[in-house]
C-alpha cells in the first residue's frame, strides 16, 4: 500500500523548483511502488506572494500553502520533512531551525559550511530522533549504485585510485561580475570548492571510502586559487587512504575557467577515472548527472554503457542551462534521492542508505582542511555554530 510523504519546500529558488517538480512526477515510472511524494507548503523569505507564485509554477497541488516565512513553514503540521533549498551558507540555520521545530530534513548539498555545523545538526537530529540526510543526489542515482557495485564486485581487484574533475567554464567576471552571486560571493559561502568541489569528492568518497567495510578518513594535501572576492575558483585536492595493504588516492579537481568537457560532447573523455589491478572504470562528464560509462578490464573486456537521464524539465537559471543539450522528458533526476528520504521516513530510518551522516560529516571535513591549508575562511557569521543567528 502506497504511503503519502508530505513536503515543505524551504526556499524558492531555481534549484527547488527542479526538486519540487521532480517531486510531482509518478514514482511508478521508476518502479517505486510504496510511496507517493506531494507538496504540502512552500515558504520564501520574499514573502508569501513569491511562496504562492512558486507552488503554481511547479504544479502543486491547490491545498498547498504558502508562507512568507520559514517560521511558519516549520510549523505547519501538515509536512513529514522539509527540504531545504537555500545557498549552503545558510544551511546551518535553516536545518537547525527545522530539527528544533521536530521536523525531518532532506538539506541540499554542500551540507554545511564547515565540518562543525554538520556534527552540530547530527547530534541535534540524533537528540529529537529525526531523519537528517544530505541531498548529494548523485549518491542515488542508478549509474552511481552501478559504479559501487562495479568496486565491491572485484572486477576491478584492488582499487588503489580514483581522479575526478567537476569544472565548468563559467566566465566569472561576465556572467557575476558585480560578485554578488552565491557562486563567487564569500558572504554566501561562495566558490567552486563547495559548489562544484564536492561532485569531485563524492566519487572519489563513494569509490574509495563509501565501498570499504571500515573507512579511514583520508590524509589531505591540496591548491587553491583565489578570485577576486576572495571566493576560490580552483582547486585541487590529493587525498590518501590509509590502508593496510597500502594506501589508496583520490585526486579531485574543480575550477571556474576550464571545463571537463569544453566541447560538450563528450569529446574530452572521462571525467571520472577508478582504478584497480584488474581495471578501470571510466565515467563520462558532466559527473553531477553523467550518462555514459566504460569499463576495461585486464583481460580485454570493455562495455561501454548508456545511462540515460530524465530531461531537464522545466526549470529556470544557470544550474538547469547546462542541460541544454540533453533530450527533454519529464523530471530531472532529483527524485530518487526524495524515495530515498521518503523511503527512510516511512521505514523509521534516521540517515540515508548510500551517504550517512557521517560521511557527509567526513566529507565536510577534507573541504576544511583544504580551506585552512589555502588561508581561506568565510565570515564568521557563516562559519559559527551558534544558533539562532540572523543572516
Amino acid at each position: 500500500m502506497e504511503k503519502t510523504v508530505r513536503w515543505g519546500i524551504l526556499a524558492t529558488g531555481a534549484i527547488a523548483e527542479t526538486f519540487a517538480r521532480d517531486l510531482l512526477v509518478d514514482p511508478s515510472t521508476r518502479n517505486v511502488k510504496s510511496i507517493v511524494h506531494t507538496i504540502a507548503a512552500a515558504a520564501s523569505s520574499s514573502g508569501a506572494c513569491r511562496a504562492a507564485e512558486f507552488l503554481k509554477d511547479v504544479g502543486a497541488p491547490p491545498a498547498a500553502k504558502a508562507y512568507g516565512s520559514y517560521e511558519e513553514l516549520v510549523a505547519d503540521e501538515d509536512i513529514d520533512i522539509v527540504y531545504v533549498a537555500t545557498p549552503h551558507s545558510h544551511h546551518y540555520q535553516n536545518t537547525m531551525l527545522c530539527l528544533e521545530a521536530g521536523k525531518n530534513v532532506l538539506c541540499e548539498k554542500a551540507f554545511t559550511v564547515n565540518a562543525s555545523q554538520a556534527r552540530k545538526l547530527a547530534e541535534k537530529a540524533k537528540e529529537k530522533n529525526l531523519f537528517l540526510m544530505e541531498a548529494i543526489w548523485i549518491r542515488y542515482l542508478p549509474i552511481s549504485v552501478y559504479a559501487r557495485g562495479v568496486v565491491t564486485s572485484g572486477k576491478l581487484g584492488n582499487v588503489t585510485r580514483v581522479i575526478a574533475d567537476n569544472s565548468v567554464n563559467l566566465n566569472p567576471e561576465i556572467t557575476w561580475a558585480d560578485g554578488k552571486h552565491r557562486m563567487v560571493n564569500p558572504e554566501l559561502a561562495g566558490g567552486a570548492l563547495l559548489d562544484l568541489g564536492i561532485y569531485s569528492l563524492t566519487w572519489i568518497f563513494q569509490t574509495l571510502y563509501h565501498t570499504q567495510p571500515k573507512p579511514t578518513p583520508p590524509i589531505v594535501t591540496s591548491s587553491l586559487r583565489k578570485y577576486t572576492t576572495g571566493a576560490d575558483e580552483m582547486a585541487s585536492i590529493l587525498l590518501t587512504f590509509p590502508r593496510p595493504e597500502g594506501d589508496a588516492h583520490g585526486i579531485a579537481t574543480t575550477a571556474m575557467r576550464v571545463d571537463s568537457d569544453i566541447s560538450n560532447t563528450g569529446a574530452s573523455g572521462a571525467a571520472v577515472r577508478v582504478q584497480g589491478d584488474n581495471g578501470e572504470l571510466q565515467v563520462w562528464p558532466p559527473i553531477w548527472r553523467p550518462t555514459k560509462t566504460k569499463l576495461i578490464l585486464k583481460d580485454g573486456t570493455i562495455e561501454d554503457k548508456l545511462w540515460p537521464q530524465p530531461g531537464p524539465g522545466k526549470g529556470s537559471g544557470w544550474f538547469n542551462g547546462f542541460l541544454s543539450n540533453h533530450a527533454e522528458g519529464e523530471g530531472y533526476g532529483m527524485f530518487w534521492e526524495a524515495d530515498e528520504a521518503a523511503s527512510a521516513i516511512v521505514e523509521g530510518r534516521k540517515e540515508g542508505r548510500y551517504a550517512d551522516l557521517s560521511e557527509s560529516i567526513a566529507v565536510m571535513d577534507v573541504m576544511d582542511q583544504v580551506r585552512k591549508q589555502n588561508g581561506m575562511r568565510y565570515p564568521e557569521k557563516i562559519e559559527t555554530t551558534a544558533y539562532p543567528v540572523h543572516l
